[in-house]
């Protein structure tokens, strides 16, 4: 049986008859407990009241035996419910002697028939909001075009002149940054952003998504070992992330960038020294842009 259903394997007058076998199994059951609970009664001579009580109790215990042998043949006759779920091996777990400890197996049955529900459920939902798109969708054809704001771009692959664009604008936000831009390998641009008479710095993009950045002193050679600002500049990486407006991430970023114009002016805001072990400064908050030592940030 599963969810109250009789599998076509049972015999349902077999199993009828099974039900009725079992009520009056119990019926005999409680006539010995009636019959062991009387005692000898009703009877005038200790004799009488002796054979009265024995032929009582002979005669339950015969109807109990007579019961449930009916109940056995009945059990046979019933036979037995097809396996509905795809348990495999994992019925031998019901043959655990410490069940009580470990019910495995019927925790096991209780999440199948529960994935079951929800998977069910689950396609109703899905219809019922397939039918609710396909509405909103046929209500908005008769919305005018003006009234919709014009969204951005936000795939990985944009037009270059939209990249150009948008470098363009941030080169003119920041009088004290420059930003060369170059496409050496088709597409994917690569800017040199130099930072007053401070850093030099390397943004490889991929289409208007930021993929590495290099920072580099400003009379330092590119190519050699990478330093703490570079290290700082990744995170920033990491942490100014907006996929639906890609524009927004490298504008932050930048802004995050120009902070470093002050990076051998500017005090720690911890411990309020220039220098610590010999390097200015080197950490700017993503939030606020305060300088901070790295140790002092932690």
């Amino acid at each position: 049986m599963a969810d109250g259903v009789l599998s076509p394997g049972v015999n349902l007058e077999a199993f009828s008859q099974a039900i009725a076998a079992i009520q009056a199994l119990r019926s005999s059951v409680t006539r010995v407990f009636d019959c062991l609970k009387d005692g000898m009664r009703n009877k005038e001579t200790l004799e009488g009241r002796e054979k009265g009580f024995v032929a009582a109790f002979q005669e339950s215990l015969h109807s109990v035996s007579r019961d449930l042998g009916e109940l056995e043949r009945l059990s046979n006759l019933v036979g037995k419910p097809s396996e509905n779920h795809p348990l495999h091996n994992s019925g031998l777990l019901s043959l655990d002697p410490v069940q009580d400890k470990t019910p495995l197996y019927s925790q096991l049955l209780q999440a199948y028939k529960w994935s079951n529900k929800l998977q069910y459920h689950a396609g109703l939902a899905s219809g019922l909001l397939n039918q609710q798109s396909l509405k909103r969708s046929a209500n908005q054809m008769g919305v005018s075009a003006k009234r919709r704001p014009k969204a951005q771009p936000t795939t990985l692959v944009l037009p270059p002149q939209y990249v150009d664009d948008v470098i363009s604008r941030i080169d003119r936000m920041f009088p004290e940054m420059s930003i060369q831009l170059s496409r050496p390998n088709g597409t994917s641009a690569m800017l040199l952003v130099t930072l007053g008479k401070v850093l030099k710095v390397i943004v490889v993009m991929r289409s208007l998504f930021i993929d590495r950045t290099i920072v580099k002193g400003y009379n330092e050679n590119v190519y050699t070992d990478d330093g703490k600002v570079t290290d700082h500049a990744t995170t920033a990486l990491l942490h100014y992330q907006l996929p639906q407006m890609p524009d927004v991430v490298v504008r932050s970023f930048m802004t995050w960038l120009r902070s470093y114009i002050k990076l051998f002016q500017a005090p720690c805001q911890r411990c309020g020294k220039f220098l610590q072990d010999g390097l200015p400064p080197t950490w700017r908050d993503f939030r606020t842009l305060e300088a901070f030592h790295d140790t002092c940030r932690q």
